[in-house]
């Protein structure tokens, strides 16, 4: 089977999590080297995500590889750099649980959903929640030790637990008929 370039991309972004991971937890690059390096590796697996989507669209190119592997590969960068944060005691556990739970409920919720022949497409709370949530992830990564700073940054991680409690409510609210048998 040939790769076309949206899937490759979608790869990519999946090879570069334990990159990131690697980078993120080392020693063995001193810091703040280390973290630039890490939010490099983390934005660019991000903007794949962007890229992706929007190429396979573009260039007739959706494919069932795409569909199923493209949000694998968002929750394994996303899911990585969240547990590596709590590692390093950035955020909290349990803010953790709260965003990793969102996508496994919503990943269910959406294949439920598919074995119904219903599409849940993502929404503007969802979107919303995963701009707010990469933002916020790559300024927890910056090393500058400037109060407001890193207050803005956990302002915004903080904002993406919010916003991702609003989307899941939302998603099963208007989705609910899904559920019913």
């Amino acid at each position: 089977m040939k790769m076309n370039l949206p899937n490759q991309l979608t790869m990519s972004r999946m090879l570069l999590v334990p990159v990131f991971v690697f980078i993120y937890l080392t020693n063995l690059i001193p810091s703040p080297l280390k973290d630039y390096l890490a939010a490099i590796v983390f934005t660019v697996a991000s903007l794949t995500d962007l890229l992706d989507g929007k190429l396979a669209r573009k260039m007739n190119l959706v494919s069932d590889f795409g569909k199923f592997m493209d949000p694998l590969a968002d929750k394994l960068l996303v899911g990585s750099a969240l547990i590596c944060f709590t590692a390093s005691g950035i955020v909290p556990a349990w803010a953790v649980v709260i965003l990793i739970g969102r996508e496994f409920v919503i990943s269910g919720f959406r294949l439920v959903a598919a074995g119904k022949g219903v599409v849940i497409a993502a929404d503007i709370w969802g979107k919303l929640k995963t701009t707010v949530q990469m933002a916020a992830m790559v300024m927890l990564m910056m090393p500058w030790d400037l109060a407001w700073f890193r207050i803005l940054s956990l302002v915004g991680f903080y904002a993406s637990v919010v916003l991702s409690v609003i989307s899941v409510v939302n998603y099963l609210t208007k989705n609910k008929a899904v559920l019913q048998d």
